[in-house]
């Protein structure tokens, strides 16, 4: 049994694609749109095999709420304690929440914590 994918439900899609491809090097693989269940999505593929599906949800868009993000967080293996340190000063500039600077875990693992686009937590490890 392997994982296949984990989705995250957005109101923006678009922006959703961008922040994963720009910060974690997700690529597009396919778009798509479901007429009769109202949504349309991108599913993302990472170096590692990992994907992960963006789904917007056209009927809650429409009436004007967002849907409610139900997940603990994602985590990236970036490599190294530097290229933790990098990419959360990275996203720093770039306006992110750091909800918890890099530092050791009580695990011993080295990471830091940031927030996407919609909220979700994202742990940035070495």
């Amino acid at each position: 049994m392997t994982l296949e994918h984990v989705a995250l439900w957005t109101p923006n899609v678009e922006r959703a694609r961008q922040f994963y491809g720009d910060y974690f090097g997700a690529v597009a693989t396919g778009w798509y749109r479901d007429p009769n269940r109202q949504f349309s999505a991108y599913f993302l593929s990472f170096a590692s095999g990992a994907r992960l599906k963006l789904i917007q949800p056209a009927k809650l868009l429409a009436a004007g709420r967002g849907p409610v993000i139900r997940c603990a967080h994602l985590a990236f293996a970036s490599g190294s304690v530097a290229t933790v340190q990098a990419l959360t000063e990275r996203l720093r500039r770039a306006g992110y929440p750091i909800t918890r600077e890099p530092g050791l875990t009580a695990e011993g693992c080295y990471q830091s914590v940031i927030a996407d686009p919609d909220g979700t937590s994202i742990e940035i490890t070495s």
